[in-house]
């Protein structure tokens, strides 16, 4: 089978620190390679993979000002389109433009859907020509027909197991108020514990009146977007992740980054945490504020090892690669 991956190329692939549609690609890719399947990776030329690497855009456009997104996304898709007669099948990960051209690709399409931007653009997907993934049941339009639910997963060998972790809670995520960064920063507080928030900021004016001024390095630091080691010594280091989300998460890669570690995770109820987060045993759902306090206090209920053995079973790349190759084999015939 020859497989074409179409990925993103707002970052390299995989991500040297943000990027998390690029690190499932980049996830995806090499487990394919490892299962013997035939991979051309459409993605930034400065990519590390074990595919054959193709594509047009030399770097990632969000790392590199002078690129024009609009512009280089276009010239990749179509780059990647025109080769397309080549393979069995195109895998997409690149959101809504490859399928505004679904009927220019000579190969079946499926298309994972990382997340909705809005309602506006689901008319490219109403009339794309396309299987469609969702990546948790909860982020289903009820205007598609889906081939199947996947849930992203994560290559649990680069976040070892803390039995320990620490007094001190963690944010991860791009500071946004969609992230819910000021309410881990009140939960913390009142909890009496320090937090450490990492994360590109995402929205600067958000960050400068109600993030920022509460940063003293000692109840509340931050770290800024931290790179792959860091990210698992902070995470395994601490007590719990706090995940107050403002907004219906369609997966949240940190939250099982987290609890690979052994990390459990205090989440609002919200988008697919219902789904990824195991009430009692990787973690605890909340409504408020007053919820995620109270979850705090009884964190140590859970049993590290319990949390890290859920995540593996449920969340290694290995099985979303398994999941992936059954769902093409079904594609293809």
């Amino acid at each position: 089978m020859k497989v074409a991956l179409l990925g993103p190329v707002a970052w390299r692939t995989p991500p040297r620190h943000y990027g998390p549609w690029e690190q499932v690609t980049s996830l995806l890719a090499e487990g394919l390679v490892a299962r013997g399947i035939d991979v051309t990776l459409f993605a930034t030329l400065d990519s590390l993979t074990t595919a054959v690497l193709d594509g047009v855009c030399p770097t990632g456009y969000a790392e590199t000002p002078e690129l024009d997104g609009r512009i280089w996304e276009a010239l990749h898709v179509s780059y990647a389109l025109g080769r397309s007669g080549e393979f069995d099948l195109v895998h997409n990960h690149l959101d809504w433009l490859p399928l505004a051209f679904s009927e220019h690709c000579r190969a079946p399409m499926v298309t994972t859907i990382h997340g909705f931007s809005g309602p506006a653009i689901l008319p490219a997907y109403a009339r794309g020509r396309s299987a469609y993934v969702s990546i948790s049941d909860s982020d289903r339009s009820p205007d598609l027909d889906y081939a199947a639910t996947i849930y992203h997963g994560i290559e649990l060998d680069t976040f070892p197991f803390d039995a320990v972790g620490g007094e001190g809670l963690v944010a991860f995520g791009r500071i946004h108020p969609d992230k819910g960064t000021h309410a881990a920063i009140e939960i913390a507080r009142r909890a009496r514990r320090p937090l450490t928030i990492c994360g590109i900021i995402q929205d600067q004016r958000y960050f400068d009146e109600q993030v920022a001024p509460h940063i003293d390095g000692a109840q509340v630091t931050y770290l800024g977007s931290v790179g792959p080691q860091r990210r698992s010594e902070i995470l395994g280091g601490s007590a719990a992740l706090l995940h107050p989300i403002g907004f219906d998460e369609p997966f949240g890669l940190s939250v099982v980054e987290s609890m690979a570690c052994g990390t459990p995770v205090v989440a609002y109820r919200r988008g697919s945490m219902a789904e990824v987060v195991d009430e009692g045993v990787t973690g605890y759902l909340v409504e408020s504020v007053a919820g995620a306090v109270a979850a705090v206090g009884r964190i140590s209920t859970i049993d590290r090892h319990r949390c890290r053995e859920q995540a593996r079973s449920r969340f290694g790349a290995a099985r979303m690669v398994d999941d992936y190759l059954r769902l093409y084999r079904s594609l293809t015939g």
